[in-house]
């Protein structure tokens, strides 16, 4: 296997459309990196860039050390996987599998040798001799994966590969992806528009909007420490809430007041955040950091919101309530399963001060409690 070195990339399509701006990047090897965010943020552009399915305008890109920009596709020792599979149709799975070999003059028993071992691993043998429309689309998934391993390439890249799968299968086959890298340790660049996926994926994940990326960090770093507002919207299943408020202070004590409501905050953000007294800020909290029914840290008197309960949706153990406060149209607490809550019904949300962050105004900004090296700063 390889690194991957991407330096300052640069694509741009006509009419200006800027797709990727001066990107870097490296990819480690044997690492699994995936590139996530919404349509149109520029993953798909990068990964054809690596590829070669795409012209650089500016940059370097490097496999194991060599530049490759002026290099065809074929000879960046790189393999492919597509959203669509891209099998060929009238070829069996075996023939699917062995093509790539074939084209590079591989002999026939190292050939088959190769197949059969990889048919194996990913326990699609019985369907060799079968073409690819009397299989499943997780049979087709596994067969592309199949074809691009048989190769032994120095890296692969991986296009939003599950997003034909119906969600039970996207599952499975995400943990046999995971598996497999185990097995392989093959360096992998995956691009997924689902957040999900590339957090369980990824030993490192790309935050990208618009050509650019936000934050590159292990998955657990970016959701407990986002770097901006956008990061912190995007990363988490329902997504972080965001309070506009100010910063105020009264005999030494820094609070957060929302409009409605007026928080306490812990002694930890006064390095950080009492040179910033008086001005606006925007306080984020993750649904699940908020209580109906306090207990330990959520309990107190300075963290309470009141709020009106506009929706309810039920997931079985846990419960998520879109709520409204006076200044606050759509927040949303996920709970424990409560039969006594409704829609319409008025309560009391209980918030762990210890878990929220600050950013600056606008939909880009910066967490002022994150640092430029993505640690904590005055954290507890």
């Amino acid at each position: 296997m390889a690194e991957v070195a991407l330096e300052r990339i640069v694509k741009v399509y006509p009419g200006g459309v800027r797709a990727v701006g001066n990107v870097s990047l490296e990819i480690i090897d044997r690492e699994f990196i995936t590139l996530v965010g919404p349509s149109g943020c520029g993953k798909s552009t990068t990964l054809r860039l690596v590829a070669g399915l795409e012209a650089l305008d500016s940059g370097f890109i490097r496999i194991d050390g060599r530049v490759v920009n002026e290099v065809p596709p074929k000879d960046r020792d790189i393999a492919m996987v597509f959203q669509n599979y891209a099998l060929y149709p009238h070829m069996t799975v075996y023939k699917n599998m062995a093509f790539g070999l074939k084209l590079r003059k591989f002999p026939r028993a190292q050939i088959d040798q190769r197949v059969r071992e990889v048919a194996r691993m990913l326990d699609i043998e019985e369907l060799l001799d079968h073409k690819p429309k009397a299989l499943s689309g997780g049979q087709r998934q596994r067969v592309a994966v199949g074809r691009a391993i048989v190769r032994t390439p120095k890296a692969f890249l991986f296009d939003e590969p599950l997003s034909n799968l119906d969600a039970k299968l996207r599952v499975e086959m995400r943990a046999e992806l995971k598996k497999l890298h185990r097995k392989l340790g093959a360096t992998t660049i995956y691009v997924t528009h689902d957040q999900e996926e590339a957090m369980t994926l990824g030993d490192r994940v790309v935050v990208m909007k618009d050509g650019v990326i936000h934050q590159c960090a292990a998955p657990l770093e970016v959701y407990e420490q986002p770097a901006n507002r956008f990061v912190a919207g995007f990363v988490g299943t329902p997504p972080m809430n965001f309070l506009d408020g100010r910063l105020l202070s009264e005999d030494g004590q820094l609070y957060f007041d929302e409009g409605t409501a007026r928080f306490r905050l812990p002694g930890r953000f006064n390095g950080v955040l009492s040179s910033r007294e008086g001005e606006q800020m925007v306080m984020g909290i993750r649904p699940e950091q908020m209580a109906c029914n306090p207990q330990g840290r959520f309990a107190g008197e300075e963290n309470r919101l009141d709020v009106t309960i506009s929706e309810v949706e039920t997931l079985g153990d846990k419960m998520d309530l879109h709520v409204q406060t006076g200044c606050h149209e759509q927040l949303i607490c996920r709970v424990d399963v409560d039969r006594d809550l409704a829609d319409g019904q008025n309560t009391t949300l209980h918030l762990d001060m210890q878990r929220v962050h600050f950013f600056e105004p606008g939909d880009e900004g910066v967490n002022v409690c994150v640092n430029r090296m993505g640690e904590l700063v005055s954290a507890a």
